[in-house]
C-alpha cells in the first residue's frame, strides 16, 4: 500500500506538472523590433527599455532577445516586478557598449540594472563592455574618501531565483557585477576582464544577499576578484580562477552602523595566480557597530605567485587617515567605495 501510494503521488505530480507546462503561454521579444539599431553608434537605450517593458508585462514564459551586433546604451534599468511572468530569459548574444559620457549617469546611477525580478535568466554568450578606460582617470576613490563613485556595469537589486551564465564583462568603470539584497542567485561560466592597474574594478561584489553560488568562472581585474560585503549568508564560491587582482576578500566589514553578519561562506576548489592577495578578511578599525564573520570554510585553494596568501586585517584603511569621525562622511559612498 505504501508503494502504491508513493507511485500515485509521483504520477499525479508528473501529470499536474505537465498540465501546468501546457497551460503556460510562451512569448518572444526582440530589441530590434523596438527600434534598436545595433550599429554601436546610435543610442539604443530606449529600444531596450521598450522591449523590456513589453516582456515584463507579458504572461507566462518570456524570452527577450538581444541578437548579435554592437549596441551602445546609457544607464538602463530593467525593473520589475513582472507580476504574470513565470520566467524571463534575457538571451544576450550582442556586444553592449556603455556610453562614456559620465554626465548621463546621475548620482547613484549604474549602467545596467536588474531590479525586483523573480525567475530571471541572463545568458547567451554576450559581452558587457563598460568602456572604463576613458573614466578611470576620474576615479579618485582609492585615495579620496569624498570621491564621486563611478557606475557599476551590471547590478542586481532584490532579485530572487536568478541564473547568470555564459556572460562576459569587460573594462567596467567601477565594479563589474554587484548583487545587493538578492536571494538565490547562481552564476556560472562568467568571464570578467580588466587590466591589473584599473581602479576599483571588483569582479563580483555581494552584499545583503543570501543563497549565492558562483562557480566555474574566470576573473581578472584591478581589484578584488570577488568581494563579500556585510549582511551575507550561505555564499558558495567554487571553481574560481582569479588573477590578476587583489584576490578574494571578505569585507571590508565594520564600516557602517547596523551591519549584519557574514555567515556560511564556503570558498573551495579555486585557483589564484599573480594576485596581490590570496584570501583576505578585512575589517575597519573603530567600527561604529558590532557584527560577526563566522562559519567560513576555505578548502582546496591553489595559489601561484600570490604576494600575500592569507590576510586577516582588522585595521583596514585604504586612505592616509581613517579616523572614526570620518566614517559617517563615507557612508554616502555606499558599498561602492569598498
Amino acid at each position: 500500500m505504501k508503494l502504491l501510494f508513493l507511485l500515485s503521488l509521483v504520477c499525479c505530480y508528473s501529470i499536474g506538472n505537465a498540465e501546468t507546462q501546457k497551460s503556460l503561454s510562451y512569448w518572444n521579444f526582440n530589441v530590434l523590433d523596438y527600434g534598436a539599431r545595433a550599429n554601436g553608434i546610435t543610442d539604443d537605450s530606449k529600444a531596450f527599455m521598450a522591449a523590456w517593458k513589453a516582456a515584463c508585462a507579458a504572461v507566462g514564459v518570456v524570452k527577450l532577445h538581444i541578437p548579435a551586433g554592437t549596441y551602445l546604451i546609457g544607464p538602463t534599468k530593467f525593473a520589475g516586478p513582472c507580476k504574470n511572468v513565470h520566467s524571463l530569459t534575457v538571451n544576450m548574444k550582442g556586444y553592449l557598449k556603455a556610453t562614456t559620457d559620465l554626465s548621463q549617469y546621475v548620482t547613484g546611477d549604474d549602467w545596467v540594472e536588474f531590479a525586483w525580478v523573480d525567475m530571471l535568466i541572463l545568458t547567451g554568450g554576450g559581452t558587457f563592455d563598460g568602456q572604463g578606460a576613458v573614466s578611470w582617470p576620474y576615479n579618485k576613490c582609492p585615495t579620496n574618501k569624498h570621491c564621486k563613485v563611478l557606475p557599476t556595469s551590471v547590478k542586481f537589486v532584490a532579485t530572487s531565483n536568478t541564473l547568470v551564465q555564459n556572460i562576459k564583462s569587460l573594462n567596467s568603470k567601477f565594479f563589474h557585477i554587484a548583487l545587493v539584497g538578492c536571494k538565490n542567485f547562481w552564476g556560472k561560466n562568467i568571464q570578467i576582464t580588466a587590466p591589473s592597474n584599473s581602479p576599483n574594478t571588483d569582479g563580483i561584489h555581494i552584499e545583503r544577499s543570501t543563497g549565492v553560488t558562483i562557480y566555474n568562472s574566470v576573473i581578472g581585474t584591478g581589484d578584488d576578484c570577488i568581494s563579500i560585503g556585510h549582511s551575507n549568508s550561505e555564499i558558495l564560491l567554487s571553481g574560481i580562477s582569479c588573477g590578476p587582482g587583489h584576490g578574494i576578500s571578505i569585507g571590508s566589514l565594520g564600516r557602517y552602523h547596523n551591519e549584519g553578519d557574514v555567515r556560511g561562506l564556503v570558498i573551495k576548489d579555486s585557483t589564484l595566480a599573480g594576485t596581490s592577495n590570496g584570501v583576505r578578511i578585512k575589517t575597519w578599525e573603530n567600527s561604529p557597530g558590532t557584527s560577526k564573520a563566522v562559519n567560513m570554510t576555505f578548502e582546496n585553494i591553489v595559489m601561484n605567485s600570490v604576494a600575500n596568501p592569507i590576510i586577516i586585517d582588522q585595521m583596514y584603511c585604504p586612505y592616509s587617515s581613517c579616523a572614526s569621525d570620518g566614517l559617517e562622511e563615507m557612508v554616502r559612498c555606499g558599498f561602492s567605495c569598498e
